[in-house]
């Protein structure tokens, strides 16, 4: 399991984390990460429409779709059901570690400290989502934590942006970033969102 989540880490350098309000856009949105080089897309299941996001986008070719925000084991079943090919979570559980790990789907959970980083060892996780990036001490608390920890890959994400992601890439226990900035909020404009991908395609 860890080496298929690897894999989707390793797919692009950043990940766009997508809050999507509306499902008549999820296609051509997906279609514009694509096109600029972003296959790997996480849909935060922080809307209503969530789910139905996720069902279109995975009718784009190409497109790697999974669930975000995902907090308890009743979310990781609606979106596995909706065909979330991962699951990324903002923290982690045991309940909702060990329902993610018997489900057998790529599973990035959310880590902060060194306390939740042990759990997910022993849980036999390795690869974490560092989160909130920012505002959790940012590089150099990732630089501490990566250090008893020499075994660990990590997805940071949460105020990480164009300008700071080559920082964060640059780091060797990183595969990945988040990213939030290359959708803004407001009316798509699916070229712009396209060069934004494409840009953040190139920090590889």
């Amino acid at each position: 399991m860890s080496r298929a989540i690897e894999q989707i880490m390793l797919t692009a350098p950043v990940i766009p984390v997508l809050v999507v309000e509306d499902a008549a856009i999820a296609r051509p949105l997906a279609e514009a990460l694509v096109a600029g080089g972003l296959k790997v897309l996480e849909v935060t299941l922080r809307t209503a429409a969530a789910l139905d996001v996720i069902r279109e986008m995975k009718q784009v070719p190409g497109a790697i779709v999974g669930a975000g925000t995902v907090t308890n084991p009743a979310e990781l079943d609606a979106a596995l059901e909706a065909g979330s090919e991962f699951i990324v979570s903002p923290g982690l559980t045991e309940t909702l570690g060990k329902a993610a790990i018997a489900s057998g789907i790529p599973f990035l959970p959310g880590i902060a400290t060194a306390g939740d980083i042990m759990r997910g060892l022993d849980l036999g996780l390795s690869h974490f989502k560092f989160f909130p990036a920012a505002t959790s001490g940012g590089i150099p608390a990732l630089k501490a934590l990566a250090g008893p920890f020499g075994q660990i890959r990590f997805c940071p994400t949460g105020g990480i942006t164009q300008d700071s992601a080559p920082d964060w890439l640059a780091l060797d226990p990183v595969l990945c970033v988040g990213g939030s900035w290359l959708v803004p909020k407001g009316a798509p404009d699916y070229a712009a969102i396209t060069e934004a991908a494409r840009k953040a395609a190139q920090l590889a």
